[in-house]
């Protein structure tokens, strides 16, 4: 019984791991598609200072 529950608590760290691996991947596409728009807009913001 003890071994099921490490096992459970193993499987539960993995997918929480991948959860976050896919969240960081997600991140990183849409900075990488929105970083120039980002990156002009605050270039206009400096530029009307």
């Amino acid at each position: 019984m003890n071994l099921l529950k490490r096992n459970e608590k193993g499987q539960t760290l993995i997918e929480y791991a991948l959860i976050i691996a896919l969240i960081a991947i997600v991140v990183v596409v849409v900075l990488r598609l929105l970083g120039p728009a980002i990156a002009n807009l605050f270039q206009e913001i400096v530029d009307a200072l």
